[in-house]
Parts: structure tokens; C-alpha cells; sequence
């Protein structure tokens, strides 16, 4: 479970990139967090992750905040960033067992789950290559086996979608079902929002530094007193 309470985040005095949000993504949920270019998502996850510092504000996840326990509470996720940047010089065989061994994962459960998830997105032929030989879409494929390889009971992902063929946008979100259907919490950032109406439980709609609407869809759409689409939803809410 992610908690945010009264998050704010400042770059300069003038520049306030996030103001005053609360926002919990629950255990059992797929979480959606949308908004326009610059509203905020990407910062607010970054800030969620380690990546940036708060300027005010609270951030838990599964009750533990980064500055009581940094090695618990970063054990607890997996992160992939929209454009993730993996070591272009390792194979993507060498990528996996590097981040199973941060993890502990033993040897035998490493390749079942690494070849679990190779049945989902075709790059198998591709583990022993460099990853610089890699493009955008194979990278992002190993990235996200990379953060499912410890099995984290939080799974956080900023335009996870971006660069993936059909297939592995349709097998990526079958995972995430599967792993809220396991009780695990899993929380994403997209613009695309077809894919947000299909797959997210509750969403959080954020402009300008701001949630200006969030619940279900069907509560989202009261709120805005909209029975059409969550495009049209948004892009009323947020003038776009």
C-alpha cells in the first residue's frame, strides 16, 4: 500500500511542480495516475520512489516512510521509469541475476520467474546480447522483468506502455491484474486512457500540481458529471 499525505514539492519558491496531495493506492487495486504533460505525475512518483526529496508532506509504503527504514522501505517496490536506463554493457541474462542478487533471490526461483515472464514478452532469443544492442521496446521488456523478477508486493510504473508492441502491452496488463488479484498493490502512470478505463480500479486525475478528481470511474464520472468516456472525462477536467 502507497500512502501520500499532503505532498508538496518546490523547485524553486516560484515553481511549485506539486501542491498539497494525499492519494492512497491500495493493496489489491491497480491504481491509475493520469494527467496532462507537466501536471505533476512524473515528480510525485519520483518522489515516491527515493528520487526526489519532499518539501512537505508524508509518503508511506506498507506504513514504513523512507526516512525511518531507507533498505525496508525500498525492498518493499519495484520501480520501472517511462525511459529506464540499464547497464548497456551487461547481457540481459547478466541484467536479471544482477538485480535478483540485490534481492536474494536464489538461483532455482531466479530462472522460474525469469522464464515465466520470458513466456509474456518475446525477447528470449535476446538474454545473451548486450543490452546497447537492444531497442527501446526490448528495453523496456527487461526492465519490467527486471522489477518483477523479487516479486515485489508494490509495483509502481511511470508510461509503462510506452514503447511496447501489441502483444506485450496486452500479456504487460494481464500481469498487473494477476498481481492485484494476488493482493499486491500496483500503481501507474498513462496518458493513454483507453488502457486506464480498461484496467484501473480506482484513478486519481491530477493538473497542475493538483488531484482534482479521483475514485472509481463510475465515481470520477459524477464528479464531473459526465456519463462519457474517462478521454472525455479528462479532457474536460483538465482544459486540454
Amino acid at each position: 500500500m502507497i500512502e501520500v499525505k499532503n505532498f508538496t514539492k518546490e523547485y524553486t519558491v516560484e515553481k511549485r511542480a506539486v501542491d498539497d496531495i494525499s492519494f492512497e493506492a491500495k493493496d489489491g487495486e491497480i491504481f491509475g495516475f493520469l494527467g496532462p504533460n507537466g501536471a505533476g505525475k512524473s515528480t510525485t512518483i519520483k518522489s515516491i520512489v527515493g528520487i526526489n526529496s519532499k518539501t512537505k508532506g508524508e509518503i508511506f509504503i506498507n506504513g514504513i516512510r523512507l526516512e525511518d527504514d531507507p533498505m525496508t522501505y525500498k525492498s518493499q517496490f519495484s520501480y520501472v521509469p517511462d525511459n529506464p536506463e540499464l547497464f548497456e554493457n551487461y547481457s540481459g541474462n547478466e541484467y536479471i541475476n544482477f538485480i535478483a542478487d540485490i534481492y536474494g533471490i536464489d538461483t532455482e526461483t531466479r530462472k522460474e520467474r525469469l522464464d515465466y515472464y520470458l513466456n509474456f514478452f518475446d525477447i528470449r532469443d535476446a538474454m545473451k546480447d548486450q543490452i546497447s544492442t537492444y531497442s527501446h521496446g526490448m528495453a523496456q521488456r527487461l526492465a519490467i522483468i527486471g522489477a518483477l523478477i523479487h516479486d515485489p508486493q508494490v509495483l509502481i510504473l511511470d508510461e509503462p506502455m510506452v514503447g511496447l508492441d501489441a502483444k506485450s502491452a496486452f500479456n504487460l496488463k494481464q500481469i498487473l491484474r494477476q498481481r492485484a488479484n494476488e493482493g499486491k498493490c500496483v500503481m501507474f502512470s498513462t496518458h493513454v486512457m483507453e488502457v486506464a478505463q480498461e484496467l484501473c480500479d480506482r484513478i486519481a486525475i491530477i493538473s497542475k500540481g493538483k488531484i482534482i478528481a479521483m475514485g472509481t470511474l463510475e465515481e470520477i464520472k459524477h464528479i464531473a458529471n459526465n456519463d462519457g468516456t474517462l478521454e472525455s472525462i479528462f479532457l474536460e477536467l483538465t482544459d486540454e
